[in-house]
């Protein structure tokens, strides 16, 4: 039942907000923010992914772009009534702007805006075509020499790239790439996707052999096609292959296989790039609008050049270039790193009793699946929540609403909890002398992530080989690789037939560096982090994602990837900014990102 008094509380709150904005009345919308506040946009009123922190940033945002936004409409979101979670009323919004409809989430601390969510959810006449909008997809009626639907599509992937140009391309074609591309289509942004493997979903089915999802399904839906209830919970690698491969088929997506970009370069005056691509033997030149890097987080190798590699006698090679397990039973095995590529590798090896030692070279954070399921993303991603009403867009608006200057306030209880509730666990790891953290502030996995993309491990069952000693552990730098192994700092020698770097991977803007120049990567500066000055995420605070689905310095040049529920998630807002810019429509935006570092 409705909180009629609640609803209309809020109510009459956002009509005076609007008015407020309407009569462009700023001083007196930032007085209806509290001190400490924080507006969270997603392309709505910044044509970027912002965060504004303080009255402040409030008041200098909306003096830049109010006048063009025009917002209006503000209102309680049909069908959604407030509700008070200790003394904070929270409640979905809708509202418009000139060019846009959006939805939000507002949460209201003593009658003022603590958090402020707006997020765009579609531009005006450029809507998707669902609903009443639906294709009607059979052709009634009569009409000589009329094309099929088949017939259609197979004109449209023989003329584009050719007789005429994709608006967008998207360099991989991972879940990330694909989703991107499935939104665009909806959005009738011609789009090629550029793959390099053979098949789609062949980025997944060629990793190492017992590669598993560790988020939940729940969490990891794609656009407009949700997993089926059957689905298991942990996906396996091959099984999240086909189901890539399936959907770019019934998505109609142009996906190029065996397509490899061997450059770009961008034409100032054309405002348009030049792409070379070698697809499957034969050069074909692209001349999109807009260029998309969606080589993911996992896209680039960090590949350790310890002195000595060239004189090993054995195997060696990246987790990302691993086959798995099954050619090295009685081997001696030795992998170099101790986060989730590292302890899925060494169980795998194990389990085909390989003799497998792990190399730690500094903290991880540890936590086991099951506690994070229930602990962390019980609330939002799980089948409790969507019995509670907690659909998997609601999920992500929930999350997204959460500023990243307080994410790892929140995080660092829930942590807490998991440590004392795992405590037998951990004690354990630690007897083997493993070397655990919990992030620099105790914030734990999700904070780790996002400030560096490393430095974890989501426990399925590797940990218990580490306590029982079935995996050994050495811990220190690598000095060199000598004929039969490798040396540490400290002078142990740890002798292999195979040595894994799973070493992890670089910043995705190595791949601007290798596509279009050196130049142009140090232009557009380092990719993920939010300059939290913690480890491996070096300040000034940045308060997003460094060039996440959002303009960057580099004109028609962005940056797509993280995992299945950020590409999910942020494809949405990356394909409206692209849409937008399609159509001529204005895209003032505000706070473009700074380059603080290059890498």
């Amino acid at each position: 039942m409705f909180d009629t008094t609640l609803s209309e509380a809020v109510e009459t709150f956002l009509e005076s907000f609007g008015k407020a904005l309407e009569e462009g009345d700023i001083e007196r919308a930032t007085g209806m923010f509290q001190d400490q506040c924080y507006w969270r946009d997603l392309v709505s009123f910044t044509w970027n992914i912002k965060t504004l922190e303080g009255k402040e940033q409030v008041a200098d945002m909306l003096r830049q772009q109010l006048a063009a936004t025009r917002p209006g409409g503000w209102k309680l979101a049909s069908g959604e009534a407030p509700w008070d979670e200790d003394g904070v009323i929270n409640a979905w919004i809708e509202f418009e702007t000139e060019v846009a409809r959006g939805y939000g989430l507002l949460r209201l601390k003593d009658g003022k805006i603590w958090t402020l969510l707006t997020t765009m959810v579609e531009l005006k006449g450029h809507e998707e075509p669902k609903g009443f909008a639906r294709p009607l997809g059979a052709k009634h009626g009569v009409g000589k020499n009329r094309e099929t639907w088949r017939e259609e599509r197979e004109r449209e992937e023989a003329e584009l790239g050719y007789k005429t140009q994709p608006y967008c391309v998207i360099v991989g074609g991972g879940q990330g790439g694909i989703g991107l591309a499935a939104r665009l289509r909806q959005l009738s942004v011609p789009t090629i996707v550029l793959e390099k493997n053979e098949r789609p979903g062949d980025s997944w089915r060629k990793r190492y052999k017992s590669l598993c999802l560790h988020d939940p399904v729940w969490y990891d839906h794609l656009p407009y096609i949700k997993f089926p209830e059957t689905w298991p919970v942990f996906s396996p690698k091959d099984k999240i292959g086909d189901w890539l491969e399936f959907y770019t088929k019934v998505m109609e997506l142009n996906y190029w296989t065996r397509s490899t970009c061997k450059s770009a370069s961008y034409d100032e005056e054309r405002k348009e790039w030049r792409v070379v691509v070698d697809r499957d033997g034969e050069e074909v030149i692209l001349r999109p609008r807009q260029l998309v890097l969606a080589t993911g987080m996992s896209g680039k190798p960090n590949i350790p050049d310890f002195p000595g590699k060239e004189r090993f006698r054995g195997e060696q090679h990246h987790s990302s270039q691993h086959p798995g397990p099954d050619a090295y039973s009685g081997k001696k095995c030795v992998v170099v790193g101790s986060n989730n590529s590292a302890h899925d590798i060494a169980a795998a090896l194990w389990e085909k009793d390989a003799e497998v030692t792990m190399v730690q070279r500094s903290s991880t954070h540890v936590v086991r699946s099951d506690t994070l399921m229930e602990i962390g993303l019980g609330a939002l991603y799980s089948e409790e929540a969507v019995r509670n009403g907690i659909t998997t867009e609601k999920a992500d608006l929930i999350f997204a609403s959460i500023p990243y200057a307080i994410l790892h306030e929140l995080q660092i209880p829930l942590y807490e909890k998991m440590k004392e509730r795992d405590k037998d666990f951990y004690e354990g790891l630690e007897r083997a002398g493993f070397l655990l953290d919990w992030g620099d502030d105790g914030s734990g996995l999700f904070m780790k992530y996002l400030r560096r993309g490393s430095g974890y491990y989501i426990d399925v069952g590797a940990s218990q080989l580490v306590i029982d000693g079935e995996i050994k552990l050495a811990r220190g730098q690598v000095k060199e690789i000598v004929e039969d192994g490798l040396i540490l700092e400290d002078g142990t020698k740890l002798e292999a037939d195979l040595i894994v770097y799973a070493t992890g991977y670089n910043s995705m803007n190595g791949w601007a560096a290798d596509l279009i120049g050196q130049e142009v990567a140090d232009k557009v500066g380092k990719c993920w982090g939010l300059g939290s000055n913690t480890t491996k995420d070096p300040g000034p605070w940045e308060g997003e994602l460094r060039n996440m689905w959002k303009p960057t310095q580099q004109e028609g040049l962005w940056f797509h990837g993280g995992n299945l529920h950020q590409s999910r998630h942020y494809s949405q807002f990356l394909a409206l900014q692209l849409k937008a810019r399609q159509e001529g429509i204005p895209t003032p935006v505000y706070g473009l990102q700074e380059v603080h570092h290059l890498a």
